[in-house]
């Protein structure tokens, strides 16, 4: 009997370990990736308009370093999320149990984000520091709630490198005045089965492979599969509202997150109204505004009250002289409605890779930074208030070309930010290059950049000289030895160009090849980027912005050199845009060497992805070219 026993337990306890082992995951979800997700369960009970309550499960198989991200066991509550049940359990490769992490071995600490002055919600999380791979984690939780205006939402698939075998998105409603609306996106020729039956909604999603990330696909927010949920009715820190669209949601921002909170004290009025004596044009208050801004304010993030989704005081940024993206936009509007010029504030999706609001989907989830508008002449000037040195008018690639929630007196909109595209990111080059008998140069060179261009480069004027002599050491990296003498900038804000002049030094510049010298042609623009293969590319691949390139360079020899001959002249014209490069030979001996090249923004069909990649590997080819000079006989 006691055998029996023995057995069975042995049994039961192999089939447990058997269920977390890395053997159990079927083969093609093992398949190059960083982790696999083994069960991925959320259960929403919606029981009223301001009464939540879901449950989690989230079993993760890592494989390396950089599927950790996968199993990140951290929760953010505050006084209105009320967080129970917490635990991590970590399996080895086999199964097997290595630790248990219960609620009381959390860290506890403040949602600070690096820049935050202070905040009113925090983070728990489960310290776990692996030291062998593979590993399991089995996370779980329970959250109450009475904020129902921001809903789990679901992605089968969380990210790039990373299978599923089991992801399942379930919600319950006590009525049907409760029941959510949910935009399904990206979910075509996968394994979901969808079951809706009185108040119940369940998605069940197995056995997704890998979605794995390509050269310029576009971002994984346009592709992964995945659930956008929101309560048309909710409650939200304290206050409720109704949205069916984003003119809804625009009210309701309006009147609870903004209302009164613009109001400035008589002296500041006054001050204001003293800046703008004289002026006329709105346009040009707001510039003066603007830079007044600039100048006495710092941004630091002030993440409290309404989930840190309102914005502090205007009279508090006007005492402190700090704020974060939304005190700063929110002071600057109040700032410019004390001079007479209309204002108005706009929540934008951030970052260089642009994401939209989407346009049949009004939620509070979407959208995590701010920015102001102003309207002048039917259009938009669009500032950045937390920027202590960006043009006004101009946002760089952080909030471009995106459309974005702008808040108006009559509720919300959706806009679109301005764009730079093509030739409107461009850079231009004029340099004069003196070759010497030693084979060493010295190089005169001015640099223009506009559009994201100019993003990329206006920072230089506040860097250290140290910083700066390294930065373009890296630049023209494919010079040996340089050595800058002396640069200047010029940063025209009103134009926006970046100009700089740089003066720079390098030996053995020409490099001796058998009885001839070799001479780059372009050694002050190269460009040599070439995309990867992509032999089974799964997506389109894109073009953000697009670009435009012209370079002139004169290059003076020396006169016991001659050129054995010249290069013909090179022309490119493809869909995906076009370059061209000729070489003239001066009648005092002198080369000038001409360079242009445009890339197109776009979406591209994944069939040209070949035929983009051999375009910029010939672009990259042609900027190495290099002709032959022999040196004269004495």
């Amino acid at each position: 009997m006691r055998f029996l026993v023995l057995t069975a337990f042995l049994l039961f306890s192999s089939l447990f370990y058997a269920q977390y082992s890395v053997a159990s995951i079927p083969e093609k979800l093992r398949f190059n990736v960083d982790a696999v997700i083994r069960n991925n369960e959320v259960s929403i009970q919606v029981l009223a308009v301001d009464q939540m309550v879901y449950q989690i499960t989230k079993v993760v198989t890592v494989f390396n370093a950089s599927g950790n991200a996968f199993a990140d066991a951290r929760i953010r509550y505050d006084n209105e999320v009320k967080v129970k049940n917490v635990e991590a359990v970590i399996y080895n490769q086999f199964g097997g149990e290595i630790e248990t992490i219960k609620k009381r071995d959390f860290k506890d600490i403040a949602a600070a984000d690096g820049f935050s002055l202070y905040r009113d919600d925090r983070v728990l999380y489960a310290d776990f520091d692996p030291s062998q791979y593979p590993y399991t984690m089995k996370f779980t939780y329970e959250v109450e709630t009475s904020d129902t205006g921001a809903m789990p939402q679901w992605y089968f698939v969380p990210g790039y490198g990373v299978s599923v075998e089991k992801s399942t998105y379930k919600i319950s409603c006590s009525s049907k005045n409760l029941k959510p609306i949910i935009k399904e996106q990206n979910l075509a020729g996968l394994d979901v089965k969808v079951n809706n039956e009185y108040n119940t909604i369940t998605y069940v999603a197995k056995e997704i492979p890998a979605f794995l990330g390509e050269t310029l696909s576009p971002s994984h927010h346009y592709i992964l599969p995945r659930l956008s949920v929101r309560l048309p009715n909710f409650h939200f820190k304290g206050y409720s509202g109704t949205v069916n669209n984003w003119q809804d949601l625009g009210t309701w921002i309006q009147d609870i997150l903004l209302d009164g909170r613009d109001e400035l004290g008589e002296p500041t009025i006054t001050k204001m109204r003293n800046l703008v004596k004289g002026v006329q044009d709105d346009l040009e208050k707001a510039k003066i505004i603007y830079r007044y801004v600039q100048k006495n304010t710092r941004y630091v993030s002030v993440q409290i009250g309404i989930g840190g989704m309102r914005p502090i005081n205007a009279t508090e940024v006007d005492r402190d002289k700090y704020g974060d993206c939304k005190g700063l936009t929110n002071y600057t509007k109040a700032l410019l409605r004390a001079v007479g010029v209309e204002s108005y504030y706009a929540v934008v999706e951030s970052g260089s890779t642009k994401v939209d609001m989407q346009e049949d989907f009004a939620d509070l989830i979407q959208g995590d930074h701010v920015i102001l508008a102003i309207p002048y002449n039917n259009s938009y000037y669009w500032v950045d208030c937390t920027s202590q040195i960006n043009p006004f008018g101009y946002l760089g690639d952080f909030t471009d070309d995106r459309t974005v929630l702008v808040v108006t007196p009559e509720g919300g909109k959706l806009v679109r930010t301005e764009s730079y595209l093509n030739e409107e990111n461009a850079k231009q080059i004029n340099g004069t290059i003196n070759v010497f008998e030693d084979l060493s140069m010295d190089a005169q060179v001015t640099i223009q950049t506009k559009g994201i261009k100019y993003d990329l480069r206006m920072a230089l004027e506040r860097e250290s000289s140290e910083h700066i002599k390294e930065y373009y050491k890296t630049l023209w990296d494919n010079i040996n030895g340089v050595k800058v003498k002396n640069y200047s900038f010029e940063n025209n804000k009103d134009d926006i160009v970046f100009t700089e002049n740089v003066n720079f030094q390098a030996e053995n510049f020409v490099a001796k090849n058998g009885e001839g010298y070799l001479l780059s042609l372009n050694p002050l623009n190269n460009d040599t980027y070439v995309p990867p293969r992509d032999r089974d590319r799964k997506y389109p691949f894109l073009v953000q912005r697009g670009s435009f390139e012209e370079d002139k360079i004169q290059i003076e020899i020396p006169e016991n050199f001659t050129i054995s001959s010249l290069p013909e002249d090179v022309f490119m014209e493809t869909e995906f845009g076009n370059y061209q490069a000729k070489l003239q030979k001066k009648a005092n001996g002198a080369l000038v060497y001409n360079r242009s090249f445009f890339l197109k923004a776009g979406t591209y069909q994944k069939e040209l992805y070949q035929k983009f990649r051999s375009f910029l590997r010939t672009v990259a080819r042609m900027d190495k070219q290099k002709i032959v000079l022999i040196k004269n006989a004495p």
